[in-house]
């Protein structure tokens, strides 16, 4: 029986926690920050317990929107626990037991050292008699956000990210009482029957909302933010208020939004979903972002490809739109190569024969005759790629079988997503393979070892742009969210065994651009398509705002000039890739000289600062850009350089301040990257830590680097 008065404390210099035992009470986690932060507080800073579970028979014991509170999370009592030690990781493990049911669980907490990030999955093992029916299980429980009192809350504010189609990652931000009112008063209210939530469902992981959320205090700056590491929109979290503090539950696939049951049988286990919580002390969601974006690089696969940076020519944007051919392709690799591409991409349309309606017939991934009719057919475009000095990519839509491809025929009807018995169609003639049947996995390791190992393709672009909705019941009784699940894990097994056989093959994220950005499928891939955008002056806020959800190094943003755009809108198109990974396309063939030197420029600078970005992390100097913003910039900074680009769209005013704080007192060098005919004028403040830019025109867009010419603070 543990000690009334026992405590477990854990962590390092980044980040420490401390979970309270006590005899005959849940145990549950009453700090979480920095080391030393919060000691002396007389008052519990929470009730809740470390996990919530519910069942089929056992739910809540306070009604409403939430999913904590739960009769097995209170039941659960500590069993043992141990901290271990893994390389660069501090490992905590905390067995708990509910002896009624049987049901243990392991909450397993890792955080790198000296970052302050906690990664957070459950396990539970049935080891009682009798089969529990799960509908919630939460990866983390955190309960000790904010201080202890009303006014910590009054000044806390809740993030998260809206995310659409060609309308990514815009951050929103209100008040935590706007949905946690305060409710004290004459009257005691033991708590709300609501909480801030915000769910994913379907099979794009972040159609609607990037799996993001989090916390700032207004006033210190003190700030938490969490994503939630998995492939597939069955995922959820609730931020609101219990016990005079702030709390946050994170969950992946459940019964309230997705749907989703898991019979957890005698002996058997079940995984949660991993999630991670980054926090910052002070300095706002900034600090707290590149916590983020340092726990990002340190979780991912290795590959060459992230030191790299290579420029990549996908000619899809604004340029041949899913319509290649070898007569269009091949001027356009000669281009691509002037420009300094390093790969090539040939887009949608490759394996389609011309007037073909290749939506329905997807599937077999063979070229097309029609569109490359010479002796060679389309290796004679891959030839010249690798010619002119780039390595060849394709695109993929691997997940979709079309309703008319021989495919569709071909592999068995479990290879498919079904719901009561029958095969599921969407999008106006599309299947989707079910990754867990070994036909499905077998036919496209067999389209990716025909491409890559037979051909040389060197990179991949894989797409998705259908939702086949609930998930798929692979067996009479299973739940289709529980059957989405099971995929959504095959699916990550299939991409590492891909990697595993073709450690040099670099593979883009894509699902109608930003659907699927989560940091599952980006710890194993290499890019992540930010957006579908079209519109050269609607990309920079979500430009901006990618590194909230990939690190720098992986964003890849469209820089696509067209001919008839001035000499301000293709620099403002170029200038907008330089702080990612560029992603060129649009009709260089037919671009003027002045227009093409503007593009060549662009990708000698940014490979001369290309180096810089793996290293680098953001921060957002006109704070996180909204959807209408007249000025938009973005910041990347390391301990030697700050690198900036700044978007002036039509109807700003000439002149903006840029605040850079952590360069408070520094000397600073302002130098124009790009373009080199800029007549950006900058004058820094030291004392206020302010950069006053100047863009005579609009739209325009400038890349600054900024250095420091004396020590900070002389």
């Amino acid at each position: 029986m543990a000690d009334p008065h026992e405590k477990i404390h854990w962590g390092h210099h980044g980040l420490e926690l401390e979970i309270a035992l006590g005899e005959h009470r849940t145990p549950r986690l009453v700090r979480l920050g920095a080391p030393g932060e919060g000691l002396g507080d007389p008052r519990p800073a929470a009730a809740l317990p470390l996990v919530e579970v519910t069942t089929a028979g056992l739910g809540r014991h306070w009604s409403g929107r939430h999913l904590i509170d739960t009769t097995l999370g209170a039941r659960l009592r500590h069993r043992s626990h141990r901290s271990t030690r893994d390389g660069d990781w501090h490992e905590l493990t905390v067995e708990l037991h509910d002896p009624e049911t049987g049901l243990t669980a392991e909450l397993l907490l890792r955080s790198p050292d000296g970052l302050p990030v906690l990664r957070s999955e459950v396990v539970l093992r049935n080891e009682g008699p009798a089969t529990l029916h799960l509908e919630s299980v939460g990866s983390l429980v955190a309960g000790c956000l904010t201080g202890g009192g009303p006014a910590a809350l009054d000044d806390a504010e809740l993030l998260w990210a809206e995310n659409d189609w060609f309308a990514e990652c815009r951050w929103q931000r209100r008040p935590l009482r706007t949905s946690s009112p305060d409710r004290g008063g004459r009257y005691h209210y033991r708590a709300g029957r609501s909480s801030h939530v915000v769910a994913g469902q379907g099979v794009w992981s972040s159609c609607g909302h990037l799996p993001m959320g989090g916390l700032t205090d207004r006033g210190s700056g003190r700030t938490w933010l969490w994503q939630i590491e998995h492939n597939g929109g069955g995922w959820r979290w609730e931020c609101g208020v219990r016990d005079e503090t702030a709390y946050a539950a994170l969950y992946g696939p459940e019964d309230a939004d997705h749907g989703w049951r898991h019979p957890l049988a005698p002996g058997a286990e079940f995984r949660t979903v991993p999630v991670s919580l980054a926090y910052s002390a002070e300095g706002g969601p900034d600090g707290a972002f590149a916590a983020l974006t340092r726990y990002r690089r340190a979780t991912r696969r290795p590959h060459a490809d992230l030191c790299r940076l290579p420029v990549v020519f996908n000619d899809y944007m604004n340029c041949l739109m899913g319509d290649p051919t070898t007569a269009k392709l091949l001027p356009l690799v000669d281009a691509a190569a002037e420009a300094g591409a390093e790969y090539f991409v040939i887009d949608a349309g490759w394996y389609a024969d011309e007037n073909e309606n290749w939506w329905e017939t997807v599937g077999a991934w063979e070229p097309s005759t029609s569109r490359f009719p010479g002796p060679d057919g389309i290796h004679e475009v891959l030839d010249r790629i690798r010619e002119r000095g780039m390595v060849p990519g394709l695109w993929l839509e691997p997940e979709a079988v079309g309703v008319s491809s021989p495919v569709a025929k071909s592999l068995p009807e479990e290879a498919f997503f079904r719901r009561e018995g029958r095969r599921v169609e969407e999008g106006g003639g599309r299947h989707h393979l079910d990754l867990r049947h070994p036909a499905a996995r077998a036919h496209l390791d067999g389209v990716v070892d025909r491409l890559v190992g037979e051909w040389g393709v060197g990179y991949l672009k894989l797409d998705h742009n259908t939702d086949p909705g609930a998930g798929t019941s692979a067996h009479p009784g299973e739940a289709p969210a529980a059957g989405l699940l099971g995929h959504n894990r095959a699916q990550l097994d299939w991409l590492d065994g891909i990697l595993d056989r073709y450690p040099d093959l670099v593979i883009e994220n894509c699902a109608s651009g930003g659907m699927r950005m989560d940091h599952a499928l980006l710890s194993r891939l290499q890019l992540q398509s930010t957006s579908d955008q079209q519109d050269l002056l609607l990309y920079p806020p979500i430009a901006a705002a990618a590194p909230t959800a990939v690190t720098p190094e992986q964003g890849a943003v469209w820089a696509y000039p067209q001919p008839g755009d001035t000499l301000d809108e293709v620099a403002f198109t170029m200038a907008g890739a330089l702080l990612g990974r560029v992603h060129l396309s649009g009709r260089l063939t037919e671009l003027g000289p002045e227009a093409r030197d503007l593009v060549h420029e662009a990708v000698s600078v940014y490979k001369a600062v290309r180096a810089d970005l793996p290293h680098a992390v953001p921060a957002w100097p006109l704070g996180l850009p909204a959807w209408d913003d007249p000025w938009i910039a973005l910041a990347l900074r390391t301990p030697a350089t700050t690198y900036l680009t700044v978007w002036r769209r039509p109807g700003a005013e000439a002149v903006t301040e840029l605040h850079l704080p952590h360069l408070l007192g520094a000397e600073v060098r302002a130098e124009v990257l790009y373009p080199a005919s800029s007549q950006a004028g900058t004058v820094w403040r030291p004392d206020g830590a302010t950069l006053t830019l100047t863009l005579p025109t609009a739209p325009s867009a400038v890349l600054l680097r900024l250095t420091c010419t004396a020590p900070e603070g002389s």
